[in-house]
């Protein structure tokens, strides 16, 4: 009889195991997007890396030129 009572409050649902499932593919969806997010701000940032670089030796090449 213990296991026909319901644990949760009487207007609480219990997940049945298709919900269980979804909510995982949900979650295995978010986690992609995540990753997706972090690559693209990863390439952003290398691609500054590379800018900033690029106009520092830039720099370093023309700098004697302005030395009297």
């Amino acid at each position: 009889m213990a296991m026909l009572t319901h644990t949760h409050g009487p207007l609480e649902r219990t997940p049945s195991a298709s919900q269980r499932r979804d909510t995982a593919a949900a979650a295995q969806g978010r986690r992609a997007t995540i990753r997706q997010f972090c690559i693209s701000a990863l390439t952003v940032a290398a691609a500054g890396c590379i800018l900033v670089a690029i106009m520092a030796l830039k720099l370093i090449a023309y700098l004697p030129r302005f030395h009297y």
